[in-house]
């Protein structure tokens, strides 16, 4: 579709060229003739038979003739060309959806997960992974070709293999089929109900991450359909527990237990996504590195008492004073290569004082920076390490001063910073030795994946192709995902998805989770259309 677009756009800038030259061209010749025939007149022009001037004027008449008939040509062919030109717009535009057909089994399987209650604590990623398997049997994939199993019984991943001739290494398509917790009275609908409703898909995992899920399985089993044989065999593995992480966590339990599985040359992940900006998309990010993930526990113990005889020395003071300076505190600045690289790219994305801030953070100026920081929460991210409050918990009795105050403190380091250092500039800023700061999870950095020129062209392309005009950029992740398990293990893992949503929308781990209804088929052929161009 792309080569058909551009040899049609160029086509018709040659033949627009074209025809403006032979209108000009005809029209000069008009107004030359009729100049010549007004001076003529002004001199007293003879036009007896077989006169010349009269021979000259049938001449004359002639060539007007052709000229006007070739302006007309002219005219009927740019205005051919315009229609052709309209008709290749709305093909083009049709082209980012994928084949009804395509779209209702996506969506098929999408529902199915969503309504799958897969939280850490309140529910299983069993029966997704089962259904799953279930399906591709379906479709014929040989049973050895087709896994499950995890941790716990509650806990399967699933993993498919898709076989190709074997001239390279695989594949790697991963996504997660757990989710965060959702209460239902959080909620303005019900969490774990499928809905789609004004232009969206709502329900607990419909950005995090089981569209990813859904598409991955729906494009191997389209592959499987259209009989394409791929130059490598494509992996699927839908796994568990990347939200609660742990020792039920299914990448790195296929890593341990079943390596032989997942091997690949590289991994397409979450971990990265389309940019909306007042309904327009703008860019289309590609995650090479993600943060680290950290929880910090901070405690603090106290002998207790009568609450009817309270003191100042209170476990639950201790620990709101020590909050309360995390509260007013920010990190150093820190750019690694590929923040810089974004800031540059991201720049061309936005407009006025944004854009020349951006432009100017990868340059260095802090003030930009600060800047950039207080407008928006994401970039602030990007830029430094950060940390933040996420759980409490205290008091053992309401009539009691408490024994015991304590807070999870949630952080996500940048790739190159050092838990250790965290800790010792936190201990300093809370500068009371009642608050105790310990180590509770700590992932550990996991280095970040090189630009592969091929994965690079075919982002660019399809990007291209689809969305014409949206800038493709670098990126490192600011939360965390199952790709760090497999960096770590030497598969470098591109987070790729082709979902746009709203730069200032982003509900993933929040209240009223939702996916664009058109970004979810939109990504479906983008996914599709990208494993396609790696494995031929």
């Amino acid at each position: 579709m792309q080569a058909l677009w551009r040899s049609v756009a160029l086509f018709n800038r040659r033949a627009n060229a074209w025809s403006s030259r032979q209108f000009h061209r005809g029209w000069r010749i008009v107004q030359m003739i009729s100049a010549n025939q007004t001076s003529g007149l002004g001199r007293g022009t003879i036009y007896g038979p077989g006169s010349p001037d009269a021979r000259q004027s049938s001449t004359e008449s002639l060539l007007i003739r052709q000229s006007v008939a070739r302006a007309r040509v002219c005219h009927n062919v740019a205005m051919r060309l315009a229609l052709v030109s309209l008709f290749c717009v709305r093909a083009w535009s049709a082209d980012t959806m994928p084949p009804e057909a395509e779209q209702r089994l996506a969506r098929e399987i999408y529902k199915q997960m969503i309504e799958v209650k897969s939280g850490f604590t309140t529910g299983s990623t069993t029966p997704i992974a089962e259904s799953v398997a279930a399906r591709f049997k379906a479709a014929g994939f040989p049973v050895p070709d087709i896994f499950v199993g995890g941790a716990i019984p509650t806990k399967a991943n699933v993993v498919v293999r898709y076989r190709g001739t074997g001239a390279r290494k695989p594949i790697l398509l991963l996504a997660h089929i757990d989710v965060v917790e959702a209460r239902r009275e959080d909620w303005t609908v019900d969490p774990f109900t499928f809905l789609e409703k004004d232009g969206y898909f709502y329900g607990r995992g419909t950005a995090d991450d089981k569209a990813q899920a859904a598409v991955w399985a729906a494009t191997l089993l389209r592959f499987k359909r259209e009989g394409y044989k791929p130059d490598r065999d494509v992996i699927l593995a839908l796994t568990a527990d990347e939200e609660g992480g742990g020792p039920y966590n299914g990448v790195d339990w296929l890593l341990q237990k079943h390596r032989n599985l997942i091997e690949a040359e590289f991994a397409l992940n979450e971990g990265a996504r389309g940019m909306l900006v007042d309904g327009k998309r703008v860019e289309n990010d590609m995650g090479l590195a993600e943060k680290q993930f950290v929880n910090l526990r901070w405690e603090v113990r106290n002998k207790g008492g009568h609450s009817a005889r309270p003191v100042r020395d209170n476990a639950i003071y201790h620990l709101a004073d020590a909050l309360h300076r995390l509260a007013d505190f920010q990190f150093d600045f820190h750019l690694t290569d590929i923040t810089r690289e974004y800031f540059r790219q991201a720049a061309k994305t936005a407009s006025g004082n944004l854009a020349a801030d951006m432009a100017a953070v990868a340059e260095g100026d802090r003030e930009a920076m600060r800047r950039i920081a207080e407008a928006s929460a994401p970039l602030n991210a990007m830029m430094r390490t950060t940390c933040v409050a996420t759980q409490l918990e205290g008091g053992h009795a309401s009539n009691a001063l408490p024994q015991l105050a304590a807070a999870n403190v949630n952080c996500r380091l940048l790739p190159d910073d050092s838990v250790e250092r965290v800790v010792a500039e936190l201990t300093k800023l809370i500068a009371d030795d009642q608050v105790k700061i310990t180590i509770a999870v700590s992932e550990g950095a996991s280095p970040a994946s090189p630009l592969r020129p091929d994965i690079t062209k075919a982002f660019n392309r399809i990007t291209d192709t689809m969305w014409p005009g949206v800038v493709t950029v670098p990126t490192m992740a600011v939360g965390g995902s199952d790709g760090r398990y497999l960096r770590v293990a030497g598969i470098p893992t591109y987070g790729v998805q082709g979902f746009f949503q709203d730069r200032d929308d982003v509900r993933a781990h929040g209240r009223d989770e939702r996916m664009l209804v058109r970004s979810f088929y939109e990504g479906q052929t983008f996914l599709y259309e990208f494993v396609k161009a790696l494995s031929q």
